[in-house]
């Protein structure tokens, strides 16, 4: 059992990753983008918005509530302890995965809606301020 030798890599490995970290850095600025180039943000487009979220985590929670089910009707059997905690940990990890899938676009969907609701009383209050 004597000292073992670092095992040598090949020469294209360092080769591609020296390239690959100078694609990265290159030297010529990113341009940045134009304030005209940026669509408006309309209400329209927070309610569209808020409409694909919501309906996406309605998705989640539909996802969520069959995964849950179908893990509650089919119970672990297993006599290694070891195995067992790993099968609850991988359950726990799906299920809470999904439903944070389900909190994620359900914020959206909300925060979208409530940036809507905003544009749309700044119209209004933009309108009589403009009209008095």
């Amino acid at each position: 059992m004597g000292s073992q030798q670092p095992i040598p890599l090949p020469l294209h490995f360092f080769s591609s990753h020296l390239f690959l970290l100078l694609s990265l850095t290159s030297m010529t600025p990113t341009p940045t983008p134009t304030p005209e180039s940026k669509p408006a943000t309309s209400p329209l487009r927070c309610f569209g918005g808020s409409l694909v979220a919501g309906g996406i985590a309605v998705l989640f929670y539909f996802l969520t509530k069959s995964i849950a089910l179908a893990f509650a009707l089919r119970p672990i059997s297993f006599d290694n302890r070891i195995t067992y905690n790993i099968a609850v940990a991988f359950r726990t990890l799906i299920v809470g995965m999904s439903t944070m899938g389900t909190g994620v676009f359900g914020l959206a969907a909300v925060g979208l809606m409530g940036l809507g609701i905003q544009l749309v009383i700044q119209k209004f209050t933009a309108k009589s301020d403009s009209s008095s």
